[in-house]
This record gives structure tokens, sequence and C-alpha cells, in this order.
């Protein structure tokens, strides 16, 4: 049965067809709307959602039966890094026997317009998105529908009613640079992620405090912004490799762009570690097989996204507990922790030497 929705301008209750009166639709066409068919036209989807909201209304669990799955959102896929947090999701998922599936979509700013669309139609218990952020019509259409959603290392700042899960960028950012600065250089290069992302810019501010606590100027022309991927690290890598004063190394804000920057110093007769010294980020299973075997942050994916896969199922059962009756104002907030940041740590490998004293 569809739960009558509560009129908040007054003590009486509104019904369904008096919100398909007000939008001057049928009921069927509410009917629609609720159960996330694809045969009705946007404006008069959004016209229904906007009453729906307005009325405070949300559909029990049991109106529609929910598919015994948790989606994993991507906007790009890549198989090492990715894999890591696909692997945390599944261990979890197991043991609370259920499915995952993996949809990529969107941007790293938000998931694709249909996307929305596809996740009413699929029920699942709840939705974890990589990077994104989500749009606020986005984000009340899955309320709207007890669907709750995560977002693993948002790449803005996460809005307080959105749950989420990161991990310290800045502190690795800060333990990688002190790394090279203990090995003595003094000319260190940067390769950060896109400049829009929180995680980017926080690995730069970490680099940024930790040559200012040293008394080292951080030279503009060695702070690069890359997209986390091998072919910007490389790019990068072959353009400062060959200044006249080329850095004495390097700081990737990824492992992937870390073993482009390992490419290039080969292909420019660079040896590491004893020419350059580079730093990765993440510690994805290719890191330690690369050669030299990487020097990297490791990132706790895997933890990650396991953390993130529960934080998903206790905001599920909160839905659940609302919808029974219990005593709960709002149950997208069920569980006190909605950030949750994992700490990271330097892994010292072969990439990285003690900087070779200046010829005469």
């Amino acid at each position: 049965m569809l739960q009558p929705m509560r009129d908040d301008r007054s003590a009486g209750r509104v019904t369904l067809a008096q919100v398909a009166n007000q939008a001057g639709v049928s009921l069927s066409t509410v009917s629609k709307v609720l159960n996330g068919r694809p045969d009705v036209s946007a404006p008069t989807r959004v016209k229904v959602e906007e009453l729906l909201e307005a009325h405070g209304y949300r559909r029990s669990s049991s109106a529609v039966p929910e598919a015994p799955l948790i989606e994993i959102v991507f906007h790009e896929l890549d198989s090492a890094w990715s894999m890591e947090l696909i692997r945390g999701m599944q261990n979890v998922a197991k043991t609370a026997g259920v499915s995952v599936v993996l949809t990529e979509t969107g941007t790293r700013h938000s998931p694709g317009a249909d996307w929305v669309e596809g996740v009413l139609r699929r029920r699942p218990l709840g939705v974890v998105l990589v990077f994104s952020t989500l749009p606020d019509e986005l984000k009340k259409k899955l309320w709207s529908r007890a669907i709750p959603f995560v977002i693993i290392d948002p790449a803005g700042d996460p809005e307080p009613d959105v749950p989420s899960v990161g991990s310290a960028n800045w502190a690795g950012g800060l333990a990688a640079t002190r790394h090279l600065l203990d090995l003595g250089h003094r000319s260190i290069a940067v390769v950060t992620g896109p400049e829009d992302m929180l995680c980017s810019l926080a690995r730069l501010d970490g680099f940024r405090s930790a040559m200012a606590m040293a008394g080292v100027a951080v030279d503009p022309g060695l702070v690069r912004f890359g997209d986390f991927h091998v072919q910007a690290g490389y790019d990068h890598a072959m353009e400062l490799l060959r200044l006249a004063e080329r850095p004495t190394a390097i700081f990737a804000g990824s492992d992937l762009q870390a073993l482009g920057v390992l490419e290039a110093a080969r292909v420019l007769g660079v040896q590491v570690p004893e020419d350059l010294s580079v730093v990765g980020y993440d510690d994805i299973p290719p890191a330690q097989w690369s050669s030299p075997a990487l020097t990297t942050v490791h990132q706790p994916l895997v933890e990650m996204a396991e953390e993130a896969a529960r934080m998903l199922l206790r905001l599920r059962r909160a839905y659940q507990n609302d919808q029974s009756g219990a005593d709960r104002s709002d149950a997208r907030l069920g569980q006190a922790d909605t950030r949750i940041e994992f700490a990271t740590r330097l892994v010292v490998r072969n990439s990285t030497a003690v900087v070779k004293p200046a010829t005469e």
C-alpha cells in the first residue's frame, strides 16, 4: 500500500489523488512517477516530484520490492584503482548476503542525467558514488524513494547531509614531501590531480605545508595539475625533466601518474632513483612491481570501500526503522558519523634515494 502524504501546512492528510489533481495529471501518472517508470515526460515528472517533496512524502520500503544489491557508481573505470574499491564493496556485500552492481556514468562532479531514473527502476538497497557529488534534485529523488547513498572521497567539500568516506589527503601529501626533504631534495616538483577536486588540492596543500615548514620555497613552475592517469604523469614529467634546471624529485598525486613519470624518465635516460626520486600516491598493487618498486603513500582503498558499504547498510536499516514507526526524525541521518576519514601512511621502496650532490 502507498502511504498517504502528510500536508505540512495543516493537520490533515493529502491523498495521491489530490496530488494528481494539483499537478493536473491522472492518478496513474503519479503512480508511474512513484514507481520510477520511464514513460512520463520530464516536466510532468518534475512537477509531481516537487509536490511529493513539498508534502514530505516518502514511500514505504514495502511498496516496491527492493533488489538485494548495492550499486557502486564510477565516472570512469581504471582497472587497478577501481578494483581495490570494488573488492572492498564485495567483501561487505558477500557477508551481508547481497550483490554488487557496477555503473559507469557522468563526470567526477555528478552522475549522468538519466542515471537516477535507472536507479529508481532498479531499486537497489543503496548507492555508493566514487568522487561524484549529487545535485539537490537527485538527492531529493533518492531520499523520497528511501534509497540511501554514500560518497567515497567526494570531489568537493561534502555537505552535512551527505554521508562520505575519505582519507587524510593533506597528511599524505605532507608525508610524501617530508620524505623527499629528509633525503636532501630541495628542487621538488608535484603533479597532483584535477584542480577542481578536493583530494587533489589537499595533497597539494600537504606538499606546500611540508616545504614551508622546511623553509624551502615552492617554485610555481614545478607545480602541475594532472588527471590521476598515466598519460598525465608522462606528459608533465617529459616537460619537467627537459627543464634547464630539472627537479631532483617528483611527487605524483597518484600511482598511475607516478608510473607515467617513471616511463618519461626511462625515455629521457634519467635514472631512478640515482638522478630522480619519485613518490606516488594510493599504493595500488602494481606499485610494488614497477621498476624500480615505487615509494608511495598508502591510501586504504579496500578499507574505505568496506566502510562505505557498512555505512550504506546502516543507513538502510535506519530507513527501515523509521518507516516501521521507530522514533527517528530523519532516517537519512540515522547514524552518528556522516564523514569518516582514514589515515594514510608512507611506504618506502626503491624509487627514492638521497639526492646526488651537485657536480662542480
